[in-house]
């Protein structure tokens, strides 16, 4: 086999595996905060891709810009969404509001299908960021090398701030003892909006990097969740280095599949998921309750 192609799939599956940890890294803080199994993950992932191209095509609104606005424009939308319905099932079985996220996912795929059909859209890559290296074995596309340090970049951080300071510490102790928090004088439904709102805007940042390289459209979250979901188990739900750790190493492992065995590429991860279910159910890296 030419190295050149075994080098291209690695940077493949790192590409993807880059998705899977901004992904699966909000999903991981919405659940081990708020233990809210967000379906509309996916959906807001495909609104940041969208949000991106109509500010692009409707207002002139660059690249760069869009990479920080629209995490802040979707997150402003999640907490919109948080305060006014998924608050109010919070006394209720979780399942009511992995239902309620389901069914928000189905009409915001709808409403865009509806606009804008289901053919993939072009975003075109930042002038800046054209072109590529050549390391001799293989070509490295400049935007594909940023989006994998962006992802590694975001990602530390948000462990960083979960993990090591205050502010991550008072997020823990909300989940675990929300009266006690509040009894400190902090307002812990304040506190669980802006960490759904922070979740989301992961997604959009997500949709943001993926808008020059898959096509924008209606159904690009849909296919992505189901698989990011599968990361979450693999890696322990709510661990948040387990949903780094295990997107990019999925990522990769499924590039290799592609290389030598492309017939298993699709279900490797699932594969690989019902194995640490049968070995280690709450996960690589998750905790038993």
């Amino acid at each position: 086999m030419p190295v050149q192609v075994l080098f291209g799939q690695l940077l493949l599956g790192l590409i993807n595996g880059s998705f899977y940890a901004l992904l699966s890294l909000g999903l991981a803080v919405i659940f081990g905060m708020l233990n809210v199994i967000n379906f509309a993950h996916g959906a807001f992932y495909m609104v940041g891709a969208f949000l991106a191209w109509m500010a692009l095509t409707y207002l002139g609104v660059n690249y760069w810009a869009a990479l920080v606005l629209v995490p802040i424009v979707v997150a402003i939308l999640g907490m919109i969404v948080e305060r006014t319905m998924i608050a109010r099932l919070a006394q209720l079985d979780h399942l009511y509001s992995l239902l309620l996220t389901f069914g928000l996912a189905l009409m915001i795929q709808g409403v865009f299908r509806n606009f804008y059909g289901v053919s993939g859209l072009p975003y075109s890559i930042p002038g800046e960021l054209a072109g590529g290296i050549n390391l001799g074995f293989m070509f490295l596309p400049n935007y594909r090398a940023w989006v994998i340090v962006a992802s590694i970049v975001v990602c530390t951080g948000t462990w960083l701030l979960i993990d090591k300071t205050r502010l991550g510490a008072y997020l823990r102790a909300a989940t675990e003892n929300p009266v006690l928090v509040g009894a400190f004088g902090i307002n812990v439904p304040r506190l669980i909006t802006l960490t759904y709102g922070f979740g989301v805007g992961l997604a959009a940042l997500a949709g943001v990097l993926a808008a020059p390289i898959y096509s924008v459209n209606p159904d690009m979250g849909a296919d992505l969740i189901i698989i990011v979901f599968a990361v979450v188990v693999i890696g322990g739900m709510g661990s948040i280095l387990g949903a780094i750790a295990t997107g990019f190493g999925l990522g990769i492992i499924e590039g290799l599949t592609k290389t030598f065995y492309p017939q298993g590429s699709s279900v490797v991860i699932f594969v690989i998921m019902a194995i640490v279910l049968l070995v280690k159910p709450a996960g690589l890296f998750g905790k038993v309750a």
